[in-house]
């Protein structure tokens, strides 16, 4: 008996690993698909047909002038996978691994949005109340615009209190490192951030805002704001590893990827400090940065308390206007952010109806086209829906009817671009740009960049080209 419980026991261990073996070998296929499945954000329609074009990863690197990207993926509660490509600091050949810390950029502000959020449902913060009845060592300025309406906590969460300075460009190994509260008064390289349009009138992405939540938050609780967030939010999270102090602590710099610029040159001092922790002073891994998303997933998704109540997270995901949920953005199948800090770029996607969320970070300025690329491959690969790429037709037009967009723009009084023609389109020079830009024809007056698909628009009054819009900028067009 004792000898057919022990072959019946060698039997169901070699029956677990031969499966787990299947599943291992079914996930490395899987993550080989999206390794070497990478298309181009932007497709080219000529005539019928659409050029697809598929790259490898490593490949795709070397092209962009990319040093190392990290990606992990989340699947039914766990991490799926996680993979570091190419180089964390090319200058002490240090490679990436899942391990390395980069910078998150903007994707700070839905975690730091997490311990603000914390505060209200423990009743020492009040999302409608004016933030100044908490701010003790710093006020926001009245004007004009407080009349009526006033800054309160939901409003800097969804970018809807008035407030100024969109983001923030950190500070060199050379710069001295202002107060937070240098910081709102412009005494740091930003303006000072005050209300310059009424309260709650419209959405209007300010990381001044964040900033203003930070110093309230460390005001209530009298202590320093990574302090708090460590404490409070990423251990408990189990992000262990990550830390919102600026200047980043030495016991992290062995394992921090350096940032490089869009030229391949490294960011002096390897990265640029951050005292506006809230709005981009964030460091960690997708990996870590997957640990916040699984505990808003799983409560949006189970609507069941959790790590913030069910009406937290509800409230938290709501679009208040322009797809702005209190921290997030919010769109039809899924909700995150995205973040750039000097020489680092990031992205945090969580799907709304799916177990899935995805992370990706990229040591390099020129980060935005590959992490698009690697979403496009994963939602392919695990069939989810909000990833599309950027459509394009290319209509033919004779250069006699292009002869009639060439000459210069003025945008403003030092930013003059000019346009001429170059092979089966036009090139779109100086100005607003460093690098000529590429265009095709799309119709008889908008034209696109053959690399991004970025419109450039051109505006016609009696069979004459008058001005050309691209990208919220209107330029006129000089008299010859």
């Amino acid at each position: 008996m004792r000898l057919l419980c022990f072959i019946m026991t060698l039997c169901f261990i070699a029956s677990c690993e031969g499966q787990k073996k299947s599943e291992n070998k079914a996930l490395e296929e899987r993550i080989s698909r999206i390794e070497n499945g990478l298309q181009s954000n932007l497709r080219v329609q000529y005539g019928d047909s659409v050029n697809i074009q598929y790259f490898n990863i490593e490949d795709r690197l070397k092209e962009l002038n990319i040093p190392g990207v990290s990606i992990a993926v989340m699947n039914n509660g766990v991490v799926e996978w996680a993979r570091g490509y190419g180089m964390a600091d090319t200058s002490q050949n240090k490679k990436v691994t899942t391990k390395t810390l980069f910078q998150a950029g903007s994707v700070s502000k839905p975690i730091a949005a997490t311990r603000a959020l914390q505060l209200v449902e423990e009743g020492q913060l009040n999302l409608d109340s004016n933030v100044n009845d908490y701010l003790r060592s710093w006020k926001v300025s009245e004007n004009e615009f407080t009349v009526k309406e006033k800054v309160t906590l939901r409003r800097l969460l969804n970018h809807s209190a008035g407030l100024t300075v969109h983001g923030f460009p950190g500070y060199s190994i050379k710069d001295t490192i202002p107060s937070i509260i240098d910081v709102l008064d412009g005494k740091g390289n930003t303006d000072p951030v005050r209300v310059f349009r009424a309260p709650g009138e419209k959405v209007g992405y300010s990381g001044g805002g964040y900033t203003v939540m930070q110093l309230m938050v460390s005001d209530l609780e009298q202590k320093e704001f990574s302090d708090i967030m460590q404490k409070n939010v990423l251990n408990p999270l189990g992000m262990t590893s990550s830390t919102y102090e600026n200047p980043l602590p030495k016991a992290y710099h062995s394992i921090a990827a350096a940032g490089y610029k869009s030229d391949g040159s490294q960011v002096a001092g390897k990265w640029h400090t951050y005292p506006e922790m809230a709005a981009a002073g964030l460091w960690t891994t997708p990996s870590q940065l997957l640990l916040w998303a699984k505990t808003i997933q799983d409560t949006y998704q189970n609507q069941k308390d959790g790590f913030l109540k069910t009406q937290t997270v509800n409230e938290m995901l709501k679009d208040y206007g322009n797809n702005q949920g209190m921290g997030p953005y919010v769109v039809e199948d899924l909700f995150g952010h995205g973040g750039s800090d000097e020489g680092f770029v990031s992205d945090l996607r969580i799907w709304k109806a799916y177990p899935i969320s995805v992370a990706i970070m990229v040591n390099s300025d020129n980060g935005n086209d590959i992490i698009q690329e690697l979403f496009l491959s994963i939602a392919k690969e695990y069939n989810l829906p909000g990833i599309y790429h950027r459509l394009r037709k290319y209509n033919e037009q004779s250069k006699a009817q292009r002869a009639r967009y060439v000459g210069a723009y003025q945008f403003s009084e030092d930013a003059i671009a000019k346009v001429k023609i170059k092979d089966n389109g036009l090139e779109f020079s100086e100005g607003l740009v460093k690098n000529p830009i590429f265009l095709l024809p799309e119709t008889d007056t908008l034209f696109f960049s053959s690399k991004s698909g970025l419109y450039f628009e051109f505006v016609f009054e009696n069979d004459l080209v008058t001005n050309l819009k691209v990208a919220g900028y209107n330029g006129q067009k000089m008299q010859e």
